[in-house]
């Protein structure tokens, strides 16, 4: 009988480096991904913005008056009357918006990552509220001109006699 004096396996110093490195690689990754998600969140609040905004100047131009909400606040959230997605601004859907967008990461019972409007038929303002896991604010304040001059926590599209709203 011959002793062979190589053993075959791993040692625990091995396989404890190993763990390690695999780790290492897959929390980069994963901060990765999370940013990679919040950035098409915000990609896609733009986008949303964007719509809106063309959307209630093609309403503008058909009507002489943007859709009123008699000056208070609409949105799907319950804190802002739990409208139904169509009726958030009242008679833009289907005529001048297909179907009104929504943020991507709201929360209709708690209030966050809402979409508000309001208007008095001569001015309104539309805004993204309160997304704590974006960097919506950061990315779309000032950059883009979605800054809203009467809340620091919040992107918007107005006209500028509602931008104190």
């Amino acid at each position: 009988m011959t002793y062979s004096s190589h053993k075959k396996g791993f040692t625990l110093i091995e396989l404890l480096v190993v763990v390690s490195i695999i780790g290492l690689l897959s929390s980069i990754i994963l901060a990765s991904l999370n940013t990679a998600r919040n950035r098409g969140y915000d990609a896609k609040r733009y986008s949303d913005l964007t719509a809106i905004h063309t959307a209630l100047e093609l309403y503008y131009g058909s009507n002489n008056a943007y859709p009123d909400t008699s000056s208070s606040w609409r949105s799907q959230c319950a804190g802002f009357g739990s409208y139904p997605n169509n009726q958030v601004i009242p008679g833009l859907t289907p005529t001048s918006l297909p179907l009104m967008p929504a943020d991507p990461q709201m929360d209709i019972v708690t209030n966050v990552c809402c979409y508000l409007y309001r208007s008095n038929n001569v001015d309104y303002k539309f805004i993204v509220r309160a997304c704590p896991t974006s960097a919506c604010y950061a990315n779309l304040q000032g950059t883009t001109g979605f800054s809203d001059p009467a809340r620091a926590n919040v992107c918007a599209i107005y006209t500028p006699g509602a931008a104190t709203w």
